[in-house]
């Protein structure tokens, strides 16, 4: 039997369950999970139940609408499975399966168990590098979309708006790419710490300080030419269109819950002409089509990866038992503050290895 954490879907009710443990199916392979890490913004958005109060995202017609969804429902409560990649030892391949080999270290998407079924397309070898950071790969491919649609360029002057995982990495895309200043923008003063860690050239606090004059003041008076926008907030959007400069690009990653009245495209939205783009790693096509896909972000985030330019230990902040998860996701789901990004450590976790890092 496998254990599994169920989180309620609008209700954030949390519960552990046994599930069957089943044999690798055709292109599957089974792992022997020692480590994972929770999509904060994702499952927690979820457990509030934020998606739903838009209704059922119509694929064809790409709007939302009030039907019944196809979520898993048990005893009239839907539930998901917390969990969002693992990474461990390959336990057992199915048929047709010639990438991999029992006993091998691996990674990919899966919510969380002590055994998990990955399809073979979804998972790959795990290189010699700090497990956070290849389990940083899904923020990361977000990070890399906005990044493109941002069109950092050596020399620009850039702001992140909220130090979650995804803008963390996308402080340290920026400086990758070359940007002269990168001013990091969260009002949880852990946040800011580490994206000075990662190379943030300045960092400001929304509760200490007017954002929008600030980002003006740093850059001489002209405002950044791309900020990106990973909080999700009203606010932050606000100040984002009041320190952009003119004719820069305001690019909007952050999947909100639905917003209140209360922004303002007039006044410096108006007289300065932004664009404001939307960003999403997995929509094919994109506005690079076809030369990038999602196929093409992921793959350039798993090279990054690789070559240790994901530093995943700034960003899994926090690890915990997998016996204790249920009590740590209620607490950081209350507390923002507790982690950046939670890790999870398997029974079958091996000794010696959450030390290494990657720098």
């Amino acid at each position: 039997m496998n254990r599994v954490l169920q989180v309620g879907e609008g209700t954030g009710r949390l519960e552990w369950k046994e599930i069957p443990r089943r044999d690798p199916g055709p292109r599957e392979v089974l792992v022997k999970v020692q480590y994972g890490a929770i999509k904060h913004g994702t499952e927690f958005s979820m457990a509030r139940g934020y998606p739903s109060r838009r209704g059922t995202w119509n694929e064809e017609l790409r709007i939302h609408e009030k039907v019944p969804g196809d979520i898993k429902e048990e005893g009239g409560e839907s539930f998901f499975l917390a969990g969002n990649m693992v990474a461990g030892r390959v336990a057992a391949i199915g048929t047709g399966v010639t990438d991999f080999s029992p006993g091998e270290r691996v990674f990919g998407f899966s919510s969380f168990a002590e055994h998990v079924l990955v399809p073979a397309d979804r998972l790959w070898h795990l290189p010699k590098i700090d497990w956070r950071s290849a389990l940083c790969l899904d923020p990361a491919r977000f990070a890399l979309a906005a990044l493109r649609d941002s069109q950092v360029r050596l020399g620009d002057r850039v702001a992140v708006f909220g130090m979650g995982a995804i803008g963390l990495l996308c402080i340290r895309m920026a400086l990758l790419s070359g940007a002269a200043q990168v001013v990091a923008v969260d009002p949880l003063k852990e946040r800011l710490a580490a994206a000075l860690r990662l190379g943030a050239t300045g960092v400001l606090d929304p509760g200490s300080s007017d954002v929008g004059r600030e980002l003006k003041l740093c850059t001489g008076g002209m405002g950044a030419d791309a900020v990106i926008e990973m909080s999700g907030s009203r606010q932050a959007l606000q100040e984002a269109l009041r320190g952009v400069a003119f004719g820069g690009r305001v690019v909007c990653g952050a999947f909100p819950p639905p917003w209140g009245g209360g922004l303002d495209l007039g006044a410096e939205a108006h007289m300065n002409c932004p664009q404001i783009l939307f960003s999403r790693a997995t929509s094919d096509p994109n506005r690079e089509h076809p030369r990038w896909r999602a196929e093409r972000i992921e793959a350039e985030c798993l090279h990054l990866t690789g070559r240790g330019l994901i530093p995943g230990h700034h960003i899994i902040d926090r690890l915990v038992p997998y016996a204790e998860l249920k009590e740590e996701y209620r607490m950081c789901m209350e507390n923002p503050a507790r982690a950046i990004k939670l890790g999870v450590v398997f029974p079958a976790a091996e000794s010696g290895t959450e030390g290494e890092q990657d720098e």
